[in-house]
């Protein structure tokens, strides 16, 4: 399934006053990361989130956010966000953040 090109846009949009931030194509995805890890990235229609394991179970139990899940088994750490969570630019800012602090917190790669 294609990733929404609207939605990535609107990713982009959050990130455009940070200038470490890249992109890259990669899974079927758009991956947006910091130092090289991976913060978020737009796959279908929603949000794949890296929150970090401190604010892993936190994230999972938000509304709209489960298990990312792309081959039958869970993706450790990520959590995948559906479009109805993203609906509004307060919202997906807030989830996009979620995982850019956690990218920062990393060492570059």
């Amino acid at each position: 399934m294609p990733y929404d090109q609207k939605l990535a846009d609107r990713v982009r949009t959050v990130f455009q006053s940070d200038s470490n931030y890249t992109e890259q194509e990669m899974f079927g995805c758009t991956c947006f990361m910091i130092g090289r890890n991976i913060a978020v990235a737009v796959s279908g229609n929603g949000l794949m989130v890296r929150p970090g394991p401190i604010n892993f179970p936190s994230a999972i139990t938000l509304p709209h956010a489960r298990l990312m899940d792309f081959t039958g088994s869970p993706t450790k750490g990520f959590v995948y966000v559906d479009s109805e969570g993203l609906i509004t630019d307060t919202a997906l800012t807030v989830w996009v953040e979620r995982g850019a602090a956690y990218a920062r917190s990393l060492p570059a790669k």
